[in-house]
C-alpha cells in the first residue's frame, strides 16, 4: 500500500493519472507540432493535450436542418382491396 494522496507532492499526483498512448499522425502535422513546441519551449505532449483539451471542450452547435419535402401523390388509382380492380390496373400498365 502507498503513500495517500495528500502526502504525495502534487507533480507526482499530477503523473499518477496521466495515461501514454501512441497515435498516427501526418508528418506535416508533426513537422508544425515540433516547431511550435520549439517556439513556446513547452513539450510537445503538453501541446497535443491542450489542443485536445480545447476542442473537447468547445460547444456543440447542431445546425438546423431544413424540413423535408413533401409531395401530393394525389389520389388512389385503385382500391387495393379489390383485387379484381387491382389485377386490371396491373395488367393496363
Amino acid at each position: 500500500m502507498g503513500l495517500p494522496l495528500s502526502l504525495i507532492p502534487i507533480r507526482k499526483q499530477h503523473m499518477l493519472f496521466h495515461m501514454k498512448t501512441t497515435m498516427i499522425i501526418d508528418d506535416g502535422v508533426m513537422a508544425r507540432l515540433r516547431q511550435e513546441a520549439a517556439k513556446q519551449g513547452r513539450p510537445m505532449s503538453e501541446l497535443v493535450e491542450s489542443a485536445l483539451r480545447r476542442f473537447l471542450q468547445r460547444p456543440r452547435t447542431t445546425a438546423e436542418l431544413p424540413d423535408l419535402p413533401s409531395f401530393d401523390g394525389g389520389g388512389a388509382i385503385v382500391d387495393v382491396s379489390d383485387r379484381d380492380a387491382l389485377y386490371q390496373a396491373m395488367e393496363a400498365r
